[in-house]
């Protein structure tokens, strides 16, 4: 005897009790009462004969190494993954670099004011963390150390030959920035700036004592951590 083909899996998330099921205890309790795994699960909607949403979500955590790194994989890395096809893995790609948005235009609508390196860490810190490559972006202030604008100047390597003074100043010239902050991400996770890192930043802060407008900070984004040219009293 076959069979029934409509057999359903045991295992499947539609056999868990409702207050159980992500999508129900999302709309019952809110987002944040669910763990990583389960909003991922929502994600990726579907499992595999053997394994549900949430145990394919747990799976991809602890595989990549949590979720900051599952933020940062591209959709080619994310369909490596067991169970994860090209739908999941651009829905995946998609949701983290909403969510990166929706933070770093949270924070510039209020216009916050900067009063340490901290503030302007919370804003990009998310963005930058996620990628894969370097990028080098000045961020321009009005006269009450507000972020207004921010413009990236070079994305690759960084390198004194890709990084210029007067292409920096120009913008901050042409914007009428009262002061500029420097900021740029190590996607290898060490925050420490090189010896280039500092040979840079000391001449474009040079070149703003001679134009008039100050450098208020390099930041070096690392992942969840950053370092403060600032703070270590390097500017």
């Amino acid at each position: 005897m076959k069979k029934n083909e409509n057999t359903k899996n045991n295992n499947a998330i539609s056999s868990w009790p409702i207050e159980d099921r992500p999508r129900e205890k999302l709309e019952k309790f809110g987002a944040d009462k669910l763990t990583d795994a389960e909003l991922i699960a929502i994600l990726i909607r579907t499992g595999t004969k053997n394994k549900t949403a949430v145990d394919i979500a747990r799976q991809i955590i602890s595989e990549v190494g949590g979720v900051s790194k599952l933020g940062r994989m591209t959709v080619p890395a994310l369909q490596k993954i067991n169970g994860i096809g090209l739908a999941k893995a651009v829905t995946i790609a998609s949701a983290f670099q909403l969510g990166v948005r929706f933070s770093k235009t949270d924070m510039n609508e209020k216009s916050p004011k900067i009063t340490s390196p901290s503030d302007v860490a919370k804003i990009y810190g998310s963005e930058l963390s996620l990628l894969n490559n370097e990028i080098f972006k000045i961020l321009l202030l009005n006269s009450s150390n507000r972020i207004y604008k921010d413009v990236i100047v070079s994305s690759g390597h960084l390198n004194g030959s890709v990084v210029h003074s007067r292409e920096i100043f120009k913008i901050a010239i042409d914007n009428l920035s009262a002061g500029i902050i420097l900021m740029h991400n190590h996607p290898s996770g060490n925050e420490k700036p090189s010896k280039e890192d500092i040979a840079i930043t000391k001449k474009i802060v040079q070149s703003g004592e001679i134009i008039g407008i100050k450098v208020l900070d390099h930041l070096i984004i690392a992942g969840n951590k950053y370092y403060s040219f600032a703070d270590e009293g390097m500017i």
